[in-house]
């Protein structure tokens, strides 16, 4: 094995040209290891003519001298930016958006098994006959598109009640039709003859069903009954689509003084809400709805084009004639901390808050649904005070 000398940086050519002479590859000598860092640094020395000189040659382009140059232009500020290594903190409605991004996705593509435990730990109400659960927000009663639905995970579900047993003959269906951005209340039932003893009661309007939502604007009178009939209907334009609609039966007259029967539209279905406003503030209302039918949207075309009050979040209806983000007022975007190009991730704010069943042989069921986080966050924002806190005060 070669032993190596250092050579001095004022003969670092000729130097250089005796180390590459004398020393052989691939050595394992501990001096030449030592060494090497002064080889590479001589090396690259070299490699790079003196500025100014004109040597004739270009001169060759390393990767090592270009990611340096890369990684130097990303760091470099831009005119009027802060450096790179100073980050601003994120504002109030940059976390909102992360917050509601979130909220927004979750549980939309979650395995059943996840699911399942997540209904099993929200069962507000449980007997031999039925089970009523906390719905999550976004996730559709019935299989939609092959995404995740609760009716999917019932027999999980079911199994995890009754114990993990092997052999379990009990099963859960879904009774009392929710829609996908609905949350709160869902009754599911034991039997294919309770689900049809619940649905007589609920033709018989023996079974009681109250909704909050959050409106924009204040509804006009406080309180009273929307009994008009909805037709789904064709919206033209450059996308074309399908909305439910009104198909009221009396119109105004030419002179404004009273009103005149028209002829029903043979596909609209009858419709009745009963609404009470809870509270306003900030342009806002919290209200109380209880629909005597079951109507595709009922809820969400009653307010919006009855009321001409849309639901918070409703970016289906809050347009009649074209598809697009709820469009808010400056004071209530401000209040909700958000901007309107962000407005596209704001969750529709309808909560199933009670459900209310005729007992038999005992009392009546009675279940009430906590209110989901973010429905609280944006009461508190709004500065909407819930029915009970006002009596305290």
């Amino acid at each position: 094995m070669n032993s190596c000398r250092r050579i001095a940086c004022s003969d670092w050519k000729s130097g250089l040209n005796v180390i590459l002479s004398r020393v052989k590859p691939r050595t394992n000598c501990r001096q030449c290891l030592q060494a090497a860092p002064s080889l590479s640094r001589c090396q690259a020395t070299y490699a790079r003519p003196a500025p100014g000189s004109d040597t004739g040659e270009k001169p060759r382009l390393r990767a090592i001298d270009l990611a340096q140059e890369v990684q130097q232009e990303k760091t470099k500020p831009q005119d009027g930016a802060q450096p790179a290594t100073e980050h601003a903190p994120p504002s109030g409605q940059q976390k909102r958006l992360v917050e509601l991004k979130r909220f927004t996705q979750q549980l939309q593509n979650v395995h059943p098994n996840v699911l399942a435990k997540h209904l099993h730990r929200g069962v507000l109400y449980k007997d031999k006959d039925m089970v009523i659960i906390n719905k999550p927000y976004g996730v559709p009663v019935r299989d939609e598109c092959g995404a995740t639905s609760i009716s999917s995970v019932l027999p999980v579900l079911s199994k995890m009640m009754d114990g993990m047993k092997i052999k379990s003959d009990t099963q859960l269906l879904p009774c009392l039709r929710l829609e996908k951005e609905t949350t709160g209340v869902l009754l599911l039932v034991r039997s294919a003859e309770v689900e049809k003893h619940i649905l007589n009661l609920r033709k018989n309007n023996q079974v009681q069903r109250k909704y909050w939502v959050v409106t924009v604007g204040v509804p006009v009178p406080s309180e009273g009954v929307i009994d008009i009939p909805i037709i789904e209907r064709e919206v033209p334009g450059p996308r074309p689509h399908y909305k439910m609609g009104l198909s009221p039966l009396f119109k105004m007259n030419v002179v404004g003084d009273g009103l005149t029967k028209v002829r029903g539209h043979r596909q609209a279905q009858p419709a009745m809400t009963k609404y009470r406003v809870l509270d306003s503030s900030n342009g806002c209302s919290l209200v109380e709805l209880q629909p005597f039918t079951e109507v595709k949207h009922q809820m969400r075309v009653h307010m919006a084009l009855a009321l001409t009050c849309p639901i918070l979040g409703d970016h289906k209806y809050s347009h009649w004639e074209k598809l697009a983000p709820q469009k808010l007022p400056e004071r209530i975007r401000t209040r909700l901390g958000l901007e309107q190009s962000k407005i596209r991730y704001l969750p529709l704010h309808i909560l199933a808050r009670q459900l209310t069943l005729p007992g038999t042989k005992q009392a009546d069921v009675s279940v009430t649904c906590p209110l989901p986080k973010y429905f609280n966050q944006s009461l508190s924002r709004l500065r909407l005070t819930l029915p009970d806190e006002k009596d305290d005060e």
